[in-house]
């Protein structure tokens, strides 16, 4: 090798002895491994090798019961119980948050009071917390949010099968009551939820969850709910039950929507002959309401002048009981007033012949000039 003639050494020069026997212990370097500390010989001979393992492990025990009170043994024994002791703290404080309220029990019975949000301090282990969410939750319900595949798919009282998809809004109460009276309150929730609204679709035409009838499904739902769950003791109250959606199931969606159509159009039609006969009875009463008032009207008319006529000839006849002739005369005057009014008059006396006449009432209803001309013509 090139570095063979450099006293044995490698190729950075140097050896790690001087014995030319070719069985030089030094390394790349020049020099051979240090040898361990605190003197040669051990395992290795005297020959330079790594540390002694053992050696090393004594040497820190030694440096350990130095260091630790009661030797090495006690040492072990105190730092596990200062792990216990520490650990046993982190366990005995815990934090409740504002929408949140802790249950603590006391080997497995729970206290009467109830954790207000805030930090606490228990006893573990002997006693534990259970922190339940006091704020507004949602449990949904209908399609895709069950496991079971005909989720939300329910039966109407006109026969149609209707896929409904809602929510129910609800509080905890009472947290004891909810994590102790009911061993899965979430699941008793939506398995109570879908019976109630099972119960009051199948009441009810597909219509009323279609239209205007979903705000009385929500209330009879929520009403059917807060009663179950009451009887439960689970220390729920439900605040909504929201219908988010309605719809009939993929297979029957086209013939379900021709027969809305069809309905709505029958509405429609229904609609407009309501309000056509509205028009008409109402402008035949209108009609009828005004002919029974100009009968009446008339009625009253006829019978007021009879009773005037009557009244009128009553009084005349008192008076002639009184004086006939005078009441004949005057009855003949007027009677004769009427018939000539509107008659030409000619006076005719015995033995004189025409006797002229001055019509005095037309020339007071003729203009000036006209009833001078006829006042000389008359002359």
């Amino acid at each position: 090798m090139p570095w063979s003639n450099q006293n044995g050494g490698g190729p950075w020069g140097g050896g790690g002895g001087n014995n030319n026997n070719g069985n030089n212990q030094g390394g790349p370097w020049g020099q051979g491994p240090n040898k361990p500390r605190g003197g040669g010989g051990g395992g290795n001979g005297g020959n330079g090798g790594p540390p002694d393992l053992e050696d090393l492990i004594r040497r820190s025990q030694d440096r350990l019961r130095g260091v630790m009170p009661g030797g090495f043994n006690g040492g072990i024994f105190a730092i596990l119980a200062l792990v216990v002791v520490a650990f046993a703290a982190f366990q005995s404080i815990y934090t409740v948050q504002p929408d949140e309220r802790g249950v603590e029990l006391r080997f497995g019975k729970p206290k009467d009071e109830v954790s207000a949000p805030g930090l606490h301090f228990l006893l573990w282990p002997f006693e534990t917390v259970e922190i339940v969410k006091v704020t507004e939750q949602q449990q949904k319900i209908g399609s895709g949010s069950g496991s079971g595949t005909n989720t939300g798919r329910m039966l109407t009282g006109d026969q149609n099968i209707v896929n409904v998809q809602y929510s129910i809004l609800y509080v905890v109460t009472d947290p004891k009551a909810y994590l102790f009276n009911v061993e899965t309150p979430s699941t008793t929730l939506q398995q109570v939820g879908d019976s109630a609204m099972r119960e009051v679709v199948g009441r009810r035409p597909a219509q009323d969850i279609f239209r205007a009838g979903r705000e009385a499904i929500s209330s009879q739902v929520r009403d059917i709910i807060q009663g179950t769950m009451d009887r439960y003791g689970s220390g729920i109250a439900i605040t909504a039950v929201s219908i988010e959606g309605a719809s009939p199931p993929p297979e029957v969606a086209g013939a379900f929507e021709e027969v809305q159509k069809a309905t709505q159009a029958a509405a429609q039609v229904k609609e407009e002959a309501n309000r056509y006969a509205n028009q008409k009875l109402g402008g035949a009463r209108g009609q009828s309401a005004q002919i029974r008032e100009e009968s009446t009207a008339y009625r009253e008319r006829v019978v007021n002048e009879a009773q005037g006529e009557a009244q009128r000839f009553v009084s005349i006849y008192d008076q002639y009981k009184n004086a006939p002739d005078v009441t004949r005369q005057r009855l003949f005057l007027e009677t004769m007033e009427g018939v000539l009014k509107n008659s030409n008059k000619v006076i005719i006396e015995d033995g004189k012949g025409v006797v002229p006449y001055l019509p005095i009432n037309e020339l007071m209803r003729q203009p000036a000039g006209a009833a001078a001309a006829t006042q000389q013509g008359a002359n």
